[in-house]
């Protein structure tokens, strides 16, 4: 197989995943070597994700790790064949990877559940929205770079209307709906697309009001990629350096049982509905 100078995150997640299988197998990487007959600088490579991994080798070593899984190999031997060139390649050595990786991730998740506390979600942003968000950055952003997080952030959309709609759910805090990172005028608009893709027979948009009680997670906010299998889910979290992917079993637990806990917080769909539209006639 080919040698990756950058590995992408989703080859750095089928890298993880063979790596732990291996060490709860209790094999270090020279002994897994020694019983597929190659060096163990191979086997680095692959669990660093710089080589790729056939099927059968990835089948072998499954095996030689006792995992009896069948599920997560198939899984894995779909990430480790796959040879989709998505529209985000476009912007590969053009926009930050972890834009493209995460873009990546969305194609390929089975469902997709946000907590958003500051900002409306970005699959739900209008393009104008979009622009005050990118516009506001310290320093300011090249024209030409600022256009083109706009337009990648608006063809993310394809995630919830392209051919085979992700299942999504969203839930947003009042504040990020009352905040006007642009005019009125575009938070009305803005207000209006949230209600429109709310209608949608596979989004479920949430509200959780100021005047709940018994809160305290305003700092949950979240993405959370559900994978093939639930041991392949992701979560995304925003930080000050960029985003942080997030796939251990333990953290994994903690965030399905957060996002609970936060979607228990907010008003059922139809209440917010009806929320966010009175927040739209206000304006």
């Amino acid at each position: 197989m080919g040698t990756k100078r950058e590995p992408t995150a989703r080859q750095m997640r089928l890298a993880v995943e063979l790596r732990r299988l291996r060490e709860a197998a209790d094999l270090s990487a020279r002994e897994a070597a020694a019983l597929l007959g190659v060096n163990s600088v191979q086997i680095s490579q692959i669990e660093s994700g710089v080589s790729g991994v056939s099927e059968k080798r990835l089948r072998r070593l499954a095996a030689h790790y006792s995992c009896a899984d069948s599920g997560l190999i198939d899984a894995l031997v779909a990430m480790a064949t796959d040879r989709t060139r998505g529209w985000w390649e476009e912007y590969r050595g053009h926009l930050p990877t972890p834009f493209l990786d995460l873009a990546e991730l969305e194609h390929h998740a089975t469902f997709l559940r946000e907590a958003q506390f500051l900002y409306i979600p970005g699959p739900l942003q209008t393009e104008d929205y979009a622009r005050a968000v990118y516009g506001y950055r310290v320093p300011e952003l090249p024209h030409e770079e600022l256009e083109l997080r706009v337009q990648h952030r608006m063809r993310r959309k394809m995630t919830l209307e392209g051919a085979v709609p992700k299942p999504y759910v969203a839930v947003v805090h009042e504040a990020a709906l009352r905040i006007m990172v642009s005019d009125r005028a575009a938070s009305r608009a803005q207000l209006s697309r949230v209600l429109q893709l709310s209608e949608a027979d596979h989004i479920t948009v949430r509200v959780i009001p100021f005047g709940v009680e018994h809160f305290a997670g305003a700092a949950s906010a979240m993405t959370y990629a559900g994978g093939t299998v639930p041991r392949l889910d992701t979560v995304v979290r925003d930080g000050p350096h960029g985003a942080a992917f997030i796939d251990s079993e333990a953290q994994l637990g903690a965030f399905r049982t957060l996002f609970l806990k936060v979607e228990a917080a907010s008003l059922d769909p139809g209440r917010s509905r009806d929320f966010i539209h009175r927040l739209a006639k206000e304006l």
